[in-house]
């Protein structure tokens, strides 16, 4: 059955002579992988492979067929074209790095509507935003799609909780017994953080990138203690070296 959806996509490998196999996360149909026939052949006016690079939003016409693992697409096109994502070296690699996320735990062929509205966004604002504003991005993606997955932190910070627990999921009023620990300070920034609505707000939250990343890896080990899929997030080392 033809359906027409949004689509984030995720990874595409090579198939064939002319052809490309793309994982794709839809509004309606949640994370499915599509054959897309003929965009590599060198007769075409443009490169239409290019439109299926990792964080490209689309617009999609595709078979439908709830019984099959490979999906087949009829028409396709940019829904948002980027204007300096893709250029841009500290953009690109926070868009790398959230995708690489979005496919480590996102599960096949289930709708997640709200959390696919969040990336759409996401993925636009981090476009149009200045790159100086952006280093928070990723450190709040990791947080937003744990919530949404159900990985959501226990309580907030306050006098009467201030340290925060890899362990119970949560902030407590007692200090972790086990490694690794997360200064009160840290704790507060990300419970600041955890509070931003909006993602031209981010901006606001001060931290250096020494305490970003401690939170990050922080939060990644969280999210570790919950999934079998995370595992090593290959694009981190790139982030780190040049987001500071």
């Amino acid at each position: 059955m033809l359906q027409r959806t949004e689509g984030i996509v995720l990874r595409s490998v090579k198939y064939g002579e002319t052809s490309l196999v793309s994982t794709i996360f839809t509004r309606f149909f949640g994370t499915q992988s599509y054959l897309v026939q003929g965009v590599r052949t060198s007769k075409m006016r443009q490169n239409k492979a290019a439109l299926f690079q990792p964080a490209s939003l689309l617009e999609l016409v595709a078979y439908q067929h709830p019984q099959k693992n490979l999906q087949r697409l009829r028409e396709f096109q940019t829904a948002y074209i980027y204007q300096s994502l893709q250029e841009e070296v500290i953009k690109n690699s926070v868009a790398l790095f959230s995708v690489e996320l979005l496919l480590r735990l996102l599960p096949e062929n289930a709708p997640q509507e709200d959390l696919f509205d969040f990336c759409f966004d996401y993925f636009k604002v981090l476009d149009q935003l200045p790159v100086d504003t952006v280093a928070n991005f990723p450190l709040y993606f990791v947080m937003e799609l744990s919530r949404t997955l159900g990985y959501e932190l226990n309580g907030d910070y306050s006098e009467a909780t201030p340290h925060l627990n890899l362990y119970e999921g949560g902030y407590s009023g007692h200090p972790p017994q086990m490694r690794p620990f997360v200064a009160d300070e840290d704790a507060k920034m990300l419970s600041e953080l955890m509070h931003q609505r909006e993602l031209n707000d981010l901006k606001n939250v001060k931290m250096n990138g020494v305490m970003r990343f401690r939170l990050l890896d922080w939060y990644i080990e969280f999210l570790q203690q919950h999934s079998q899929h995370l595992g090593t997030i290959k694009s981190l080392p790139v982030l780190r070296e040049i987001l500071h």
